[in-house]
């Protein structure tokens, strides 16, 4: 005879179509965000540069004469088009941050839905991981295409256009490299932390924009020091070589040879990778922190 329970078993949520559902807005804001950056920078990689190139070609031919007419707005245009599809990347860690602090964690948490969740079927360790993972995965697969194509745009310009951005220039070095990457996934870890500490939308996420920028700052600090540079000295007073970024230069003791200090093209990944892994270890530290936070959180809520 077969025996009919008298309970279901509780039914798991699932916990990332919840989130995603529940975030929707931000999840299109984000997808129109790369659509349009990855729209930008493929003009930028095709008609764009080759427009601007054309441009170069023409003021380089007229010489010193002033009355030569060249594509001067095509120039300005890949100029100005470049600028702002770069600072449009440089602004993912920050609104990623500014997201996971104030509506991601803060907001849950100060609106009580967050508890809710907790003294139902979903544990909070596992409420914070599929928020922690499921955003992370989206700003991944998001921000490393767009990393991709800004390397394509700015190779498509470089030795074309006159006034293309050094490899060293402190936006194009990061979005043209996986360190944009992990400074996005620090800032998530970052604003989720920001979240749980304080517990309110506002100032989680003005938190987590302050320690997104601590981040950012101290990467760039520590940049030019993560791989060996390259010293010369000379009997006379000289700069680094074309192409190099100087980082500094001087006299001997005797003052009578003078030596430059510079990183070639040749260590740019090698500079890429080194701060991108620096990068990777502070999100895994921030990311560990949140944890620690959320189980001194709950242990208080369940001691009272």
């Amino acid at each position: 005879m077969t025996t009919v329970p008298l309970t279901a078993p509780p039914v798991r949520p699932r916990l990332t179509r919840v989130l995603l559902r529940l975030h929707r807005p931000a999840l299109y804001a984000w997808t129109l965000l790369v659509l349009a950056a990855a729209t930008v920078l493929f003009l930028l990689h095709g008609p764009l540069v080759d427009s601007a190139a054309e441009g170069w070609r023409q003021f380089r031919d007229c010489g010193m004469d002033r009355y030569c007419a060249y594509d001067q707005s095509a120039i300005l245009r890949y100029k100005n088009w470049y600028d702002y599809s770069t600072l449009a990347l440089v602004a993912v860690p920050f609104l990623t941050a500014a997201w996971a602090g104030g509506a991601l964690v803060g907001t849950e948490l100060e609106s009580g839905t967050a508890q809710l969740a907790w003294a139902q079927s979903s544990s909070p360790v596992r409420w914070l991981t599929v928020r922690l993972a499921a955003p992370a995965a989206l700003v991944t697969v998001g921000t490393g295409l767009l990393v991709w194509l800004h390397h394509l745009a700015w190779a498509a310009g470089r030795g074309r256009i006159d006034s293309a951005k050094t490899w060293y220039d402190v936006w194009t070095f990061h979005t043209n490299g996986p360190t944009l990457v992990a400074l996005a996934l620090a800032g998530l870890a970052a604003g989720a932390l920001a979240g749980l500490l304080l517990r309110r939308t506002l100032p989680a996420l003005g938190l987590g924009l302050l320690l997104t920028g601590a981040v950012w700052g101290s990467a760039q600090l520590l940049l030019p020091r993560l791989w060996p540079a390259t010293t010369r000295w000379w009997s006379h007073a000289t700069g680094a070589p074309s192409g190099s970024w100087q980082l500094t230069e001087g006299r001997s003791a005797d003052r009578a040879r003078y030596y430059v200090t510079y990183h070639t093209y040749a260590d740019y990944w090698p500079l890429q990778l080194t701060t991108t892994a620096l990068l990777l270890t502070t999100a895994a530290l921030l990311t560990l922190a949140c944890f620690l936070t959320l189980r001194r959180l709950t242990g208080k809520a369940a001691a009272r």
